[in-house]
């Protein structure tokens, strides 16, 4: 089913945590998932997401470059879409050069996410001020995109001091990879406007699509070939969805709680809920577990509402390890993704 003439990207989204309550082997966590990823490939997925964050005890993926990096080597055709690099954290320079390496390295194949970040540990630990953070990125992402363009870079300001950069190799997709900018705010959407080529936001409702037309037209940008990626957080498929629900909740709740906390804390979520148990989650809806033909339903409806391009869930719960997953992908592939071809 397409939009337009456009057909929906279906993407696999990871941030590979390990929690302690449910530690596995680091080195065999992140080998079944890049085994996973090679199997959505070749199953009908065409793009995988991987998220960023910094110094937390169950090893958050902080570095989604060098994951990039191992995907592109071991596939062929999927999408690797950096969803998304906390730009504050980086050397402008550095992640210029990085991510030109991994765009030749993939052959073409990156989709570049940036975006601003909101944990305030982060920025503490870093000692990059948090009021600093959406100028940081504005300038940052500016340098990233010439270089990336191919100019020659000479600028000094409050932020960086950069002398007659050019970078080398230069990347395979010209003039640069696709860039995605994320966030949850009205400055994200100007930023996404300003400087990218699309707009990512997990759980988009129909108002978010409509304030990022709406900027696009005001700015004079096109809005004829608009790229726009979003998706339930959770929706999981599963021939039996009480005892999936089951196996998976209590991982849904730390990942949800452990949200929720660095939300509130940076004064974006004003009046946090937080998941007691099982049956709270699963009133709120934050976990979906269905069928295959009621996952059709629900995600026709959802992309006939907000008419998203790339299409993502999560696809493993913190803790649980990706075979665990397997049997649940196998069934979106076989039976969800070929309703939308």
């Amino acid at each position: 089913m397409s939009q337009g003439s456009r057909r929906v990207h279906f993407g696999l989204w990871y941030d590979l945590r390990n929690p302690p309550q449910w530690r596995q082997a680091s080195d065999r966590l992140y080998g079944e998932i890049l085994d996973q990823i090679v199997w959505g490939e070749n199953n009908g997925f065409d793009d995988v997401w991987l998220s960023e964050h910094h110094f937390i005890e169950d090893g958050y993926l902080p570095s989604i470059l060098p994951i990039a990096a191992a995907i592109a080597a071991r596939t062929k055709r999927i999408r690797i879409a950096s969803g998304v690099i906390l730009v504050p954290f980086h050397n402008p320079v550095r992640l210029a050069e990085d991510i030109a390496v991994v765009d030749v390295i993939s052959g073409g194949r990156l989709e570049l996410g940036l975006g601003v970040g909101y944990k305030l540990e982060e920025f503490e630990s870093f000692g990059v001020p948090f009021k600093e953070r959406g100028a940081r990125t504005n300038e940052a992402i500016g340098i990233v995109r010439r270089l990336l363009d191919g100019e020659t870079v000479t600028l000094k300001n409050q932020f960086f001091d950069f002398k007659n950069i050019k970078i080398t190799p230069e990347p395979i997709q010209r003039p640069h990879p696709p860039i995605w900018i994320g966030g949850f705010t009205q400055a994200a959407l100007r930023r996404a406007v300003r400087y990218g080529d699309g707009f990512t936001v997990p759980d988009a409702n129909r108002d978010v699509y409509d304030r990022y037309i709406a900027e696009l037209k005001k700015e004079n940008r096109p809005v004829d070939n608009v790229r726009f990626a979003s998706g339930f957080s959770w929706l999981i498929v599963s021939n039996d969805p009480e005892r999936t629900f089951n196996e998976a909740a209590d991982h849904i709740i730390y990942q949800a709680n452990n949200y929720t906390a660095w939300l509130s804390k940076a004064g974006l979520m004003p009046n946090p809920v937080y998941f007691r148990d099982r049956e709270q989650l699963r009133q709120s809806g934050g976990l979906k577990v269905v069928e295959p033909d009621t996952a059709i339903t629900m995600i026709r409806d959802y992309i006939s509402n907000v008419p998203v391009t790339h299409y993502y869930s999560w696809t493993l719960p913190p803790g649980l390890p990706p075979r665990w997953a397997q049997s649940h992908l196998e069934l979106f592939a076989s039976k969800v993704i070929p309703a939308f071809h």
